[in-house]
């Protein structure tokens, strides 16, 4: 019972997403806004972390999952992918650097700032 009440949650939170996309006519996904609304939930306290959390992890260990259809797709289109196979992986691998790159320095800068905020504090 549980797991239904966490989903039921998500899926308020999706739907209410929905009805944001429907009624504000900016270029956003739905699913963005229902992540806005999740996050905004979650830091305002409106939404407590235990309301979602196991029923959230379990979407995200089977998420490698809801990528096979896109795979497949992927595969019937092939003659229309073909001419651009070269560009979308060089961009592909580019972007892959650059965002772990990105993500590495903005972690050292995280964990240099808690380093030295323990450091005065225990001072």
């Amino acid at each position: 019972m549980k797991y239904l009440k966490q989903f039921l949650l998500i899926l308020l939170i999706s739907f209410l997403g929905e009805g944001l996309h429907a009624l504000l006519p900016l270029p956003v996904p739905a699913s963005v806004y229902g992540l806005i609304l999740m996050l905004a939930g979650l830091i305002s306290g409106v939404i407590r972390l235990e309301q979602v959390e196991e029923a959230a992890n379990f979407l995200v260990e089977i998420m490698p999952v809801m990528f096979i259809p896109a795979g497949v797709g992927l595969l019937t289109a092939w003659d229309a992918l073909r001419p651009v196979c070269v560009p979308i992986v060089l961009i592909t691998v580019f972007t892959t650097v650059l965002v772990m790159g990105v993500t590495g320095w903005v972690s050292q800068i995280i964990i240099r700032k808690e380093r030295n905020h323990h450091e005065k504090s225990s001072h």
